[in-house]
């Protein structure tokens, strides 16, 4: 198995993801020649309080859409694991390309800052120094839908990373002058925040961590499990339906998408798009092409990550969320996890459309901050330990 390759080559599993965190014999660990890279946006809980909520999200996507273009345009689109936190974004990259995405995120950070006026940390750290504190990253992969695979960690590692990077990173104001070209192709906002699938229903992004690098696999599987149970199968607590999904029409929006993907006022961009948007509605219900790509989106959102946490957008009634709490402060007065959860009436989506068949991703977040206010949670309680 090539070492560049060795993500891209693991099997895809269609085991129950319940069933495959119990099955450590399917997890594989990150060689350690390869490295974690993060971007993180300082101040996420500030900037949404200030009302710049999706401009935190689009910045998270737009990170992403950076890594992504840089594969396909000089890597042949090598896969490699990646999840989006509604403020940020983590990969875990080959250790010939970690240099190479670092710089193309670092003129990204220099994008953010000077036009959406966001800080994004970005840093890397290879595998092997997380692997020598002793945590670990254990990886598989496994298909949520029959379009989507997601890769699936175990293990300490990545949350180990994350934290050292953002300590060491120092805003380097020199290099905010010097911006070459980004390459944000295909990354879109068009739609209106969304109402869960179901009228009684509720958005609801869930965070659960252990910290038990041996009995992760069992607790997480474990809550996977009462996911199921008391919310149905991801399919059925799936926080997005097809007849939700109403473009956003209006021209600031656009003009919001144009100053992430280009960082200046365009006129062609803004009307070309804005007149696409408007002829939205009609190209989705009139044409088949348009009914096939709203029936893919249910299929291509990133709804769920593990990263050796669960990370969560779902849908459901306001028992079945407080049902699954009195789960929740069970486990975590047992020692077995700590979680944060923050329910609100809608989620939001930024997308990557490279075309409208079946290269696209649509990230999940939620209103009112959504996992920032999910992680604030989890924090004050990590804070109280």
């Amino acid at each position: 198995m090539s070492n560049q390759t060795f993500f891209q080559n693991l099997p895809v599993h269609r085991t129950k993801l319940s069933t495959l965190l119990g099955q450590e014999s399917r997890f594989t660990p990150v060689p350690e020649d390869w490295h974690v890279i993060v971007v993180d946006i300082m101040g996420s809980t500030q900037a949404v309080a200030r009302g710049k909520h999706h401009d935190v999200n689009l910045a998270a996507t737009g990170g992403i859409v950076t890594v992504l273009n840089r594969l396909k345009a000089k890597h042949g689109g090598l896969t490699i694991p990646y999840f989006f936190g509604g403020d940020g974004a983590t990969f875990v990259v080959p250790e010939e390309l970690a240099l190479e995405l670092v710089d193309a995120l670092d003129n990204y950070r220099k994008h953010v800052k000077q036009r959406m006026e966001l800080i994004l940390r970005v840093g890397a750290l290879p595998v092997a120094d997380v692997y020598v504190g002793g945590t670990t990253i254990r990886i598989a992969r496994a298909w949520v839908t029959p379009l989507y695979a997601i890769p699936v960690v175990l293990g300490n590692g990545l949350k180990e990373a994350e934290r050292r990077i953002k300590a060491s990173f120092v805003d380097d104001e020199a290099l905010a002058a010097e911006l070459a070209e980004i390459d944000l192709t295909g990354m879109e906002c068009r739609w209106n925040e969304i109402e869960p699938p179901r009228d009684a229903e509720r958005i609801v992004c869930l965070i659960v961590s252990s910290n038990e690098d041996e009995l992760q696999g069992r607790v997480y599987g474990e809550v996977m499990s009462r996911l199921d149970q008391i919310f149905g199968r991801l399919e059925r607590r799936r926080p997005i339906a097809t007849n939700r999904l109403k473009l956003n029409l209006g021209l600031m929006n656009i003009a919001r998408e144009m100053y992430a993907n280009l960082g200046r006022f365009k006129l062609r961009y803004l009307l070309l798009n804005w007149v696409a948007t408007l002829y939205g509605p009609w190209y989705f219900k009139r044409t088949e092409a348009g009914k096939n790509y709203l029936a893919k989106i249910a299929q291509l959102i990133d709804s769920l990550m593990l990263d050796g946490n669960i990370n969560t957008v779902i849908s459901g009634t306001t028992a079945q969320i407080e049902q699954l709490k009195i789960y929740l402060e069970q486990r975590e007065a047992e020692g077995k996890l700590i979680y944060g959860l923050h329910a609100t009436h809608a989620s939001v989506m930024s997308c990557y459309v490279r075309d409208h068949d079946e290269d696209h991703v649509h990230f999940l977040d939620a209103t009112e901050g959504g996992y920032t206010s999910a992680a604030r949670m989890l924090k004050g309680k990590m804070k109280d330990m």
